[in-house]
């Protein structure tokens, strides 16, 4: 991203608090689409084959539902990628869950999401287990599940992490090593059944 890119992001935020919240999320758009976009591509290459979402698709759902729907208020740019690629994983997994309802618990696949799989050492996870084994730590700990999320969705380093959630970068480091094996034993078991 370029540094005046970056800069017209951090004003139209700025001004995101005093402003008409509908023109400030249209104005944001297309500076920060093409990375939002790259970030869908991504997450629907771990999907399966003919999944009918595209790219384009989920960034303006994710955005619909994160602006129009929500109406959140990002602190910075880290804060509004964060929350758009949250906003990306329930779409992908509001799809699922309706794709599996259809078939009702018919053909459906386990995907293989590689940095999940990498990160937490599993063979495959299917997306709505790993969705559920997420809201199950959320019940436990709301701040592991929030940096799980932000670790593996947003892609955000454990720094950006710390800052995003206001802690240490050691409280980042403590709860992702705890996170990662709580998920991994809730995935191992996931699979077994």
């Amino acid at each position: 991203m370029s540094l005046k890119n970056q800069s017209q992001i951090e004003q139209v935020l700025t001004e995101y608090h005093t402003a008409d919240q509908s023109v400030i999320a249209a104005k944001l758009l297309p500076l920060v689409y093409d990375e939002l976009r790259s970030l869908a591509a991504k997450y629907l290459r771990r999907e399966r084959r003919g999944h009918t979402l595209d790219p384009t698709a989920l960034v303006h759902e994710a955005y619909l539902r994160l602006f129009e729907k929500t109406r959140v208020t990002p602190k910075d740019k880290t804060h509004l990628y964060a929350l758009c690629a949250e906003a990306m994983r329930r779409v992908l997994t509001d799809h699922a869950r309706a794709r599996r309802r259809t078939k009702r618990g018919g053909d459906f696949r386990r995907v293989a999401f590689d940095q999940t799989v990498s990160e937490l050492a599993v063979a495959e996870v299917d997306l709505i287990d790993f969705n559920d084994a997420l809201e199950r730590l959320s019940a436990l700990d709301k701040r592991q599940a929030r940096i799980v999320e932000l670790r593996l969705f947003a892609g955000l380093t454990v720094e950006e992490v710390a800052s995003v959630l206001a802690v240490s970068k050691r409280t980042v480091e403590g709860d992702w090593k705890h996170a990662k094996a709580w998920m991994r034993a809730e995935l191992s078991s996931d699979t077994m059944q």
